[in-house]
């Protein structure tokens, strides 16, 4: 059956005017005219039978109860970039993975280890992409996703890999300010924005007095905060395995105790059970796996190059 489905260009047209509120605007960005998207949405209105925008006058505004359909275009055209670019260059005998992943795990644990995979498995294409908030898995165009064990993965088949050990850390020099052992509460704290009460629940599972544990500049990811505590500018309460390297090296020190409980799971989510995915997703989830439980050291180039 002939499928009811709207052309490339009125759908690209719509989803831009419905981003940007402008037609003016989408134009820009298309290079086109005011007209052509004028014209491209007036045809997308013809095709579905209904109206997308309020226009008032100059201006355009998205009727409310189109969102979500602009929503779902932008997930498709997105998602049929992403596709179309994976088979760029791709050889013949090749394969490729779309992985997403929680973007500080895939800076700093994931993607210095990838070598590993590629000189296993050479014909296999990694592609990562960035998820911070879980999301439904099948039709969104990737094979897998690594991110934290969550209610909403409730369907998916989750693989624990890795467990979420805070510890503070901070540069030597900052360290060495305090006499003997270094007095946290009187160095400079630093917060990640989506987890503001993490200082008041360490100082509570370790008994270590914080005046104001909530004062201090905040960053949005783990990895602002370890640049963060790299530049000397306080100390950071980060997952310990994002700066296994640099404690290793010395160039961040954590002179305080871990957190007593594990505040998070990192997990490996697929559709469907390891044995009934395709080859690339198997070689890919068992490689991950044994990475997780049976971790090695990486080489001393790459550490060295690791947050530099």
């Amino acid at each position: 059956m002939r499928r009811k489905i709207p052309s490339s260009s009125a759908l690209t047209a719509f989803e831009a005017a419905a981003r940007h509120g402008s037609f003016a605007r989408a134009a820009e960005e298309l290079s086109l005219t005011e007209g052509a998207i004028s014209r491209q949405i007036s045809r997308l209105e013809a095709f579905l039978g209904v109206a997308l925008f309020e226009r008032v006058g100059n201006r355009v505004r998205l009727l409310p109860n189109r969102v979500r359909y602009a929503n779902q275009v932008r997930e498709l055209l997105d998602r049929l970039d992403r596709d179309s670019q994976s088979l760029i260059g791709q050889p013949n005998d090749g394969a490729s993975l779309e992985i997403a992943a929680i973007p500080t795990f895939a800076m700093r644990w994931l993607i210095p280890r990838l070598s590993r995979f590629q000189q296993q498995h050479p014909n296999i294409t990694v592609h990562l992409s960035e998820r911070m908030d879980p999301f439904v898995l099948a039709g969104s165009g990737f094979e897998a996703a690594i991110h934290f064990e969550h209610p909403a993965w409730t369907g998916m088949r989750t693989y624990p890999l890795l467990q979420e050990v805070l510890v503070p850390v901070c540069h030597p020099s900052l360290a060495k300010k305090a006499k003997g052992r270094p007095q946290l509460d009187a160095l400079p704290r630093l917060h990640r924005r989506q987890n503001p009460d993490a200082w008041q629940h360490y100082a509570l599972q370790t008994g270590i007095s914080l005046t104001h544990p909530a004062m201090g500049a905040h960053y949005d990811l783990h990895a602002m905060l370890i640049e963060a505590a790299l530049a000397g500018l306080g100390v950071a309460l980060v997952p310990r395995l994002y700066v296994e390297t640099e404690l290793a090296s010395g160039r961040l020190v954590a002179p305080w105790p871990a957190a007593k409980s594990v505040s998070k799971t990192f997990c490996l989510i697929l559709p469907e059970p390891i044995e009934l995915s395709g080859e690339p997703i198997q070689a890919f989830a068992r490689w991950i796996l044994d990475e997780a439980r049976n971790p090695q050291p990486l080489s001393l180039s790459r550490e060295a190059s690791i947050g530099s």
